[in-house]
């Protein structure tokens, strides 16, 4: 993914030199663009989840290609098979790469202890979209790889063959398509991707998406039953509950296998999963590679209509940032600026660039022929004060945790239904919202 690439294995590093340069640079507090490239030089280390685009040679490439403009520069890549995991414990130390993806258990609230901070969120913001999301203090710390649609990736030979040939537009129309699917007895209908953990962390990037508003994220400062009917975490969390309470799902999510998945949706054996549009090129990949066609494979929007539409939020990816500790952080710039604006990787990855202006990627032409209302990302006003309420109430919103746990409550392997489990999330949240606002 993004995280879609991370393997469920204990972390394991591969590392990759690329391009041949120069060493030396020196150690600032901010991490300022390049002025000149042919005086920028130093060695740095770019940490990455993108473990395939090593083995396959792809980040050389765009390090080769870096290193026409940028000559006396070295770019190492470590590739980690468990990134969260990995860069939280070597963010323990100053030993985290010059430029890295920040994880998503760091809180913005921390970003200025970690990163050097980019430049003005005024001036940034002029050229790339999402940049209030690693903003603290009107200066930006991240700037985003590139942004996908939250949705569904799906089967669409699986759904036609299941009799359903429009995208729903409520969880009901949802369940009973899923239902459709099933009684064809060819294909799991749904895959949770319940070990791998992960895939259950992209449910929280649909916030916004069932209301059609920009602000429902932000709203949850505000909001002391986030649970309760008419909220967007109800028809979220209700949806994979429901998926899965009417055995929509995988026999046993206990052994799911996230690599595995791409090839059996690829293949029409299951129907759908949630997970952002990065996913798409991943699934054609799988379903070309056996021998199957890659146009089967389409993206969805949730499936929650308001005023008669559908809405989709454009997430931002992972975010680009340097390590406050970088001896190198003009070099590291140099890095993120090209990566961003000239390596075509976005374009590539068939995603939504960050740079302002870009075209759709090709999978997300369907939401425009058919009118789905495009969310450019989450308001992040309150962003500060909603981390401080999720940590206070212990249910973890950027974590699969608590999913999986409701997984096992639809699925009877814990005690509860979705009601009881719903009120003490409510109750969770509300008792820390209190503590936190006053």
């Amino acid at each position: 993914m993004r995280r879609g690439w991370v393997a469920a294995a204990a972390a394991t590093m591969v590392v990759l030199t690329a391009c041949s340069g120069g060493s030396g640079g020196t150690s600032s507090s901010a991490a300022s663009p390049a002025a000149d490239p042919a005086k920028v030089s130093g060695d740095i280390t770019v940490l990455t989840n993108r473990t395939d685009q090593i083995k396959d040679g792809s980040l050389k490439k765009y390090a080769d290609e870096f290193g026409r403009t940028y000559p006396n520069v070295t770019v190492k890549f470590e590739g980690l098979t468990d990134y969260e995991g990995e860069v939280k414990i070597r963010m323990n130390t100053e030993n985290y790469g010059d430029v890295l993806l920040i994880p998503d258990n760091v809180s913005i609230t921390q970003y200025p202890t970690f990163f050097a901070p980019l430049g003005d969120s005024a001036e940034l913001s002029k050229t790339y979209n999402w940049t209030d999301y690693t903003t603290v203090k009107d200066k930006v710390y991240g700037i985003a790889n590139y942004g996908t649609a939250t949705g569904l990736v799906y089967n669409k030979a699986v759904w036609q063959q299941a009799g359903v040939t429009q995208w729903p537009k409520s969880t009901q129309e949802f369940i009973d398509d899923l239902k459709a699917i099933k009684a064809k007895g060819q294909a799991t209908p749904y895959y949770t991707n319940y070990k791998d953990a992960w895939p259950l962390q992209k449910w929280t990037d649909n916030i916004g998406g069932p209301s059609c508003d920009q602000g429902g994220k932000d709203k949850l400062s505000t909001t002391a039953e986030p649970w309760a009917a008419g909220q967007d975490l109800n028809a979220i969390d209700g949806l994979l509950y429901d998926t899965v309470h009417e055995k929509l799902s995988e026999d046993d999510p206990t052994t799911t296998n996230w690599e595995k998945s791409k090839t059996l949706l690829g293949t029409g054996r299951i129907g759908a999963m949630l997970l952002g549009s990065w996913a798409v090129p991943q699934m054609q990949a799988a379903a070309t590679a056996a021998g199957q066609n890659p146009d089967d494979i389409g993206f969805m929007p949730f499936p929650q209509a308001t005023g008669g539409k559908l809405c989709t939020i454009i997430q931002p990816d992972y975010k680009y940032a340097v390590n406050v500790h970088s001896k190198n952080k003009e070099a590291a710039r140099a890095w993120i600026d090209w990566y961003l604006n000239k390596s075509g990787s976005a374009q590539a990855e068939q995603a939504v660039s960050s740079v302002k202006g870009s075209p759709l990627p090709a999978s997300l032409k369907p939401f425009e022929t058919q009118g789905v209302t495009l969310l450019l990302g989450q308001n992040q006003v309150n962003a500060a004060v909603i981390s401080k309420i999720d940590k206070g109430s212990e249910i973890g919103l950027g974590s699969p945790d608590y999913r999986q746990k409701l997984v096992d409550t639809a699925r009877g392997a814990a005690q509860g239904d979705m009601n009881s489990y719903f009120a003490d999330l409510n109750k969770k949240w509300a008792a820390s919202q209190k503590t936190v606002t006053g």
